[in-house]
């Protein structure tokens, strides 16, 4: 693995493409958690939103946030590991999954997050540092093995607590959100393996954009401030739920 102690520091161009796709991430799990939120305050059915479809947009969301981080991990450290970089993102995504482990448990103490979609995107990017220079081909089929390990190494032997990140356990978890490494590495070696077909073909280079307008700088914003919204969304939904509330009451 090519590894380098500095940081490289020189700007890269946007890749507009990558920037829709994580604001369509967003709005994909905005929507889910206002119904949510809805179901908690009694507006929809309890169990709304954890079946059917609204189930599959909340899977869909957050697996498109996993493997866009794995297209990340990529784009950022293809030519040599930028270990500064790398270590102030880690530390910027540790410190809001723990911001969200000790919210929900105020708010859900018996389902409180305790591996949700920032832990499992943080231990994701430290593992995919040992793939990041594998054939695209072993990546894929590291992914496929990931994805079914559920169905063919769950165990009783993780059952205890501190093994539930593995996803491999074979009792029921009460949680809000629970994204564990099996299966959901899959997707974040998928978003790996695609982004390095992408660089060999050559689409970056053609994707990479330095122009301004109004529209890419809007996305622009939302793109790199992913981690932001999805720490103040739920506060700004849940008060707007509940102002509204009282004004209908």
């Amino acid at each position: 693995m090519t590894t380098t102690t500095g940081d490289v520091s020189a700007p890269r161009p946007r890749i507009f493409v990558l920037d829709i796709a994580r604001v369509a991430a967003l709005l994909a799990m905005a929507v889910f958690h206002f119904v949510f939120d809805l179901e908690i305050f009694g507006y929809v059915d309890p169990g709304t939103t954890s079946a059917g479809f609204w189930r599959g947009l909340a899977i869909a969301s957050a697996g498109s946030f996993v493997f866009l981080a794995g297209v990340g991990l990529w784009l950022s450290h293809s030519n040599a590991i930028r270990w500064a970089a790398f270590s102030r993102r880690l530390a910027i995504i540790l410190a809001a999954a723990a911001l969200v482990s000790v919210a929900t448990y105020i708010a859900f103490p018996d389902a409180f997050v305790f591996f949700g979609i920032l832990h499992s995107i943080a231990l994701c990017s430290v593992l995919g540092l040992a793939a990041l220079r594998l054939p695209i081909v072993i990546i894929v089929l590291l992914a496929v093995a990931v994805f079914f390990a559920p169905d063919f190494a769950a165990s009783p032997a993780f059952n205890a607590p501190w093994l539930w990140w593995t996803g491999l356990q074979t009792i029921p978890l009460s949680t809000v959100d629970y994204e564990p490494i099996f299966p959901w590495f899959a997707a974040f070696l998928a978003g790996l393996a695609a982004a390095k077909l992408a660089s060999y073909l050559g689409y970056w280079e053609k994707l990479s954009t330095t122009k301004t307008s109004r529209t890419m700088r809007v996305f622009g914003f939302f793109g790199r401030h992913t981690i932001v919204v999805y720490l103040t969304h739920q506060p700004v939904l849940i008060s707007f739920i509940w102002v509204a509330t009282q004004i209908i009451r």
